[in-house]
């Protein structure tokens, strides 16, 4: 499941209404229809018809967040500017040939880079069946030779990936419930598994909350498996989206490059990512005395409840 958009506190959702879908089960508010209620094993999936968008949202403890939301208007273009800032790992790694997505949600990541890379094999788990089930439904998603969907848990697929010695390019981790990013996917143990699948020069991407308060865990668990990393954040975005390599990090003038490269190919995704090279930062921006996140030291909830 990926990782649930986080909008800014100013951002406010419109009040105007797009005609009442035939399907329409019940009305979740003025401004949305939800059009397809589930209760699966791991969450309540809602899909909602608002007044420019199809949403996936999952609901925790009586609360809603958005997943995935695609603009019918425009279906390549991307929703959320969290979704945009993961396509920043293009320019750590402009030209992958095998990725793997951990979290489906509508497919929007997925999608789209088995759309800009035409000689990539592309791998996605999602643990539950009912999500894989609601975007081939409602957001069109498909799969074909190279984009394949595995119905696993994102470490035991890692697992099962680094006994039969394959490797990827690329890492994107956007798996998540409805209420944060599970916890066994959180620890030194787990990424370091996922930096032992990656392929010489392997990026992994990794979308987080800027706002967290595991923010300082959270970081410090990277850097002790990956060293230096690039932290993406952005002022219209409460998301931060962590880039880091099994390789010494490309120079400015190098992520310049892979920017240009890239301009035109991402204009139909509304990816500004000729503004992402200046916004990489390397700087240490979080509390290096916090402990780093482990198998046995996963405080999550604690720490969220505080």
């Amino acid at each position: 499941m990926p990782m649930l958009e986080r909008p800014p506190r100013r951002r406010r959702r419109a009040t105007a209404t797009w005609a009442l879908l035939a399907l329409a089960c019940c009305t979740a508010g003025a401004d949305e229809e939800v059009v397809h209620r589930e209760r699966s094993l791991y969450q309540t999936i809602l899909i909602t018809q608002e007044p420019s968008r199809l949403c996936m949202k999952f609901t925790i403890r009586d609360r809603e967040r958005n997943q995935s939301c695609t603009d019918p208007r425009s279906p390549k273009r991307m929703v959320f500017t969290y979704t945009r800032m993961m396509m920043a790992s293009l320019l750590l790694t402009p030209d992958p040939g095998s990725v793997l997505v951990a979290g489906l949600g509508g497919g929007t990541l997925p999608t789209a880079l088995a759309d800009l890379l035409p000689g990539a094999r592309i791998e996605i788990a999602e643990i539950d069946p009912a999500v894989v089930q609601a975007a081939r439904t409602y957001f069109g998603f498909e799969t074909d030779d190279r984009l394949r969907v595995h119905v696993s848990d994102a470490r035991v697929f890692v697992k099962r990936a680094l006994a039969r010695g394959e490797h990827y390019d690329l890492v994107l981790l956007d798996a998540y419930s409805g209420d944060y990013i599970p916890e066994h996917l959180m620890t030194v143990e787990f990424l370091a598994e996922v930096r032992a699948l990656l392929a010489p020069g392997g990026v992994v991407a990794a979308n987080t909350f800027a706002t967290s308060i595991l923010y300082d865990h959270e970081s410090e668990t990277y850097r002790a498996v990956f060293g230096e990393f690039f932290n993406l954040r952005l002022p219209d975005s409460n998301n931060r989206v962590i880039l880091a390599s099994n390789s010494p990090l490309p120079t400015r003038a190098t992520l310049r490059d892979n920017a240009r490269s890239w301009h035109r190919r991402l204009r139909a995704y509304d990816v500004p990512i000729a503004s992402y090279p200046s916004r990489l930062s390397r700087k240490v921006d979080w509390d290096d005395t916090k402990r780093a996140l482990t198998d046995q030291y996963s405080p999550a909830n604690l720490l969220r409840a505080r």
